[in-house]
């Protein structure tokens, strides 16, 4: 039995090493997109950060159709569109009546339908599906060095503005009434997103990569209720995910990117019975014993 177990969980890592640097991109992706998607949903922001991992297409797209499936060039143009798209939603929000999650969202429908006539115009439905959904054959060794120095980059820009930009999380009328400058958290912060979302849409696509941010995210809020706690394990839920993922991926033949988020589905949906602070049941459970 263990054994048996043994060869389906681990023989494909052994084996293969295209499936090794998956999972070390799917660690690193973890550790880069789980907080970013924990200060999204405290910010209420989880459809802005979905409307953003559609803004990087037209510039991946772009990239390809100059230098075909080239990397840099991608994730150069996809990141110079996300950061674009971000500007002119804030322009927009900052000089008209339009909200920011209602300039978001027509910005995003306007790149994702440019991104699809580029891709469909330069290229053929498989690039496209490599595009929308990722490849765990995609994850090369420069596809790596992206994704670490991305999370790493992450990880020590969080450390540095970690105060500020929780604070204007909870409670952005304090923040500028002491004349702390939120705006800046707040461009700092988008930046962020689009430089992950940019890392993960070659193992992910761009369709998905906004998953493994906000699915761990929003399953840890219903288990725990520090921030320190639910970094920790929006983090832990994100790399568990990418492993079940790719499993999933190699022993069916799926595209990577839907395989993951679907195994964080699962976890979502599960802890949405289950968990221990926001679960049904237990909620359920709770206040039976109180009307008792």
């Amino acid at each position: 039995m263990i054994g048996h177990l043994y060869g389906l969980l681990v023989q494909p890592f052994i084996e293969f090493g295209f499936m090794r640097r998956a999972l070390v991109g799917c660690l690193a992706l973890a550790l880069g997109s789980g907080p970013i998607g924990l200060f999204l949903m405290m910010r209420r922001m989880s459809l802005v950060g979905d409307a953003m991992s559609h803004a990087v297409l037209p510039g991946a797209a772009v990239g390809f159709m100059l230098a075909g499936l080239s990397l840099p060039a991608m994730s150069l143009g996809g990141f110079v569109a996300g950061v674009s798209v971000a500007l002119l939603a804030g322009l927009a929000t900052r000089f008209t009546t339009i909200r920011e999650d209602a300039s978001f969202a027509a910005f995003y429908l306007v790149s994702l339908s440019l991104g699809v006539l580029i891709v469909s115009k330069s290229g053929n439905n498989i690039d496209l599906m490599h595009l929308l959904f990722g490849s765990v054959l995609a994850v090369d060794d420069a596809a790596l060095y992206l994704v670490a120095g991305v999370a790493t980059f992450t990880l020590l820009a969080l450390a540095l503005i970690y105060r500020p930009l929780l604070l204007e999380s909870l409670d952005p009328v304090y923040l500028r009434a002491i004349g702390a400058y939120g705006g800046i958290w707040h461009m700092v912060f988008l930046v962020l997103v689009v430089l992950n979302l940019v890392s993960g849409f070659q193992a992910l696509g761009t369709l998905m990569a906004v998953g493994l941010m906000m699915v761990p995210a929003i399953a840890a809020r219903l288990w725990v209720n520090s921030v320190g706690a639910m970094l920790a394990m929006s983090v832990s839920v994100a790399f568990v995910s990418g492993l079940g993922g790719l499993l999933l991926s190699y022993y069916f033949d799926l595209p990577s990117g839907p395989a993951i988020i679907l195994f964080a589905g699962v976890f979502y949906l599960l802890s949405l019975l289950l968990a221990r602070q926001g679960g049904a049941l237990p909620r359920y459970w709770r206040a039976r014993h109180l009307e008792s």
